[in-house]
């Protein structure tokens, strides 16, 4: 039996009545495919977006042919009208109203991207139309470039060496070739966005020189190519996420190093991991809190043969563990004079 269905009216989804003129579809089509094409959106916004670029096309493609527009009108209307229709080819029975059930039960199916609904009703013509499963010419030799978008922590990226991703992709369409139509019709693998979505796993090697923005060529992770032609690159962009230690701002780096304070008061050498790897950093005596000591050059490359700075945030911290003599010393300090100190959202003492 096939699965239920819920019909579709496509009149509704491109805003035209019943009546419209082909002019009239055409141009409905063109101003929401400009509103709602994917590429026009971003972040959470892009998803919502091409589900509804995709009813759009959907909409389109059985509006702007007469012969599956007068399939829709004839079942499609009367379904949602109830009125009396003859069933289509193969359905058996004798003319009468047919229930919902009834309905989304004849029309079972699905094919490519488009809803239940339309490949129930259009899926042979439609596959006959747009040439069944063959590819676009243009990816029969060399396989499609895939792009993906890799977030690091600063940490991370600062950490090197070799890390292996499951990432999320987009190709361009390989049915297609990107373009979203084949002919006058809306192709069924991507629904006219021209990109498809998968998911890859890749070991990447975390270059020394990364910055914010970066695209790695990864050459011959893309998509396959046909009849033995090489594969396409997967294109990965790195997006730098500050963390609980790093900070960025452009190509500097902003990151908070622990001091102890008998340290930050009589001055000390320390180790610090930056961007040109572990660094020997000198805190001058009678450092204070918060303050900032900048090494130059030491940031990240900022694409223009250049790099930012790499700026040492004091924080005074105490070891994790302390004995009883550290303790007692650090209570007849307590003693010796005022101890209330302010700054940041610390009320002044009464």
């Amino acid at each position: 039996m096939s699965r239920p269905m819920k019909f579709q009216d496509y009149y509704e989804v491109l805003g035209v009545p019943r009546t419209a003129s082909p002019d009239e579809i055409r141009k409905a089509y063109r101003k929401l495919a400009l509103q709602w094409h994917p590429d026009r959106h971003k972040g959470a916004a892009q998803a919502d977006a091409e589900e509804r670029f995709k009813r759009i096309s959907e909409a389109y493609e059985v509006l702007s042919d007469p012969e599956k527009r007068g399939k829709y009108d004839q079942f499609g209307e009367h379904w949602k009208h109830g009125q009396e229709f003859t069933p289509p080819p193969g359905a058996g029975g004798r003319t009468r109203s047919m229930t919902p059930e009834e309905f989304e039960q004849m029309f079972g199916g699905a094919a490519g991207g488009f809803s239940d609904f339309f490949t129930g009703m259009f899926g042979d013509q439609f596959r006959q139309a747009s040439g069944g499963a063959g590819r676009h010419r243009r990816f029969r030799m060399r396989g499609a470039d895939v792009q993906a978008e890799l977030q690091l922590s600063v940490r991370e990226g600062l950490g090197g060496g070799k890390r292996r991703f499951e990432l999320p992709t987009t190709a361009p369409c390989p049915r297609c070739g990107g373009v979203g139509f084949l002919g006058e019709h809306v192709c069924p693998t991507c629904m006219g966005v021209g990109q498809v979505h998968g998911r890859k796993t890749v070991e990447v090697a975390i270059p020394r020189s990364l910055r914010d923005g970066q695209t790695l060529r990864l050459r011959g992770l893309g998509e396959p190519g046909d009849a033995g032609g090489e594969p396409g690159d997967l294109l990965l962009t790195v997006r730098l996420v500050s963390d609980d230690v790093y900070r960025i701002d452009g190509a500097d780096v902003y990151a908070d190093v622990p001091v102890a304070p008998w340290e930050a008061l009589a001055g000390t050498k320390l180790d610090v991991r930056t961007p040109d790897g572990v660094i020997t950093l000198t805190v001058p005596a009678g450092t204070r809190a918060s303050q900032k000591l900048r090494l130059r050059g030491k940031g990240l490359d900022d694409g223009q043969g250049g790099r930012g700075d790499f700026y040492a945030v004091v924080r005074l911290a105490l070891p994790e563990v302390l004995n009883e003599r550290q303790r007692q010393l650090l209570k007849e300090l307590s003693l010796a004079g005022p101890s209330a100190v302010g700054g940041g959202a610390r009320e002044a003492a009464p």
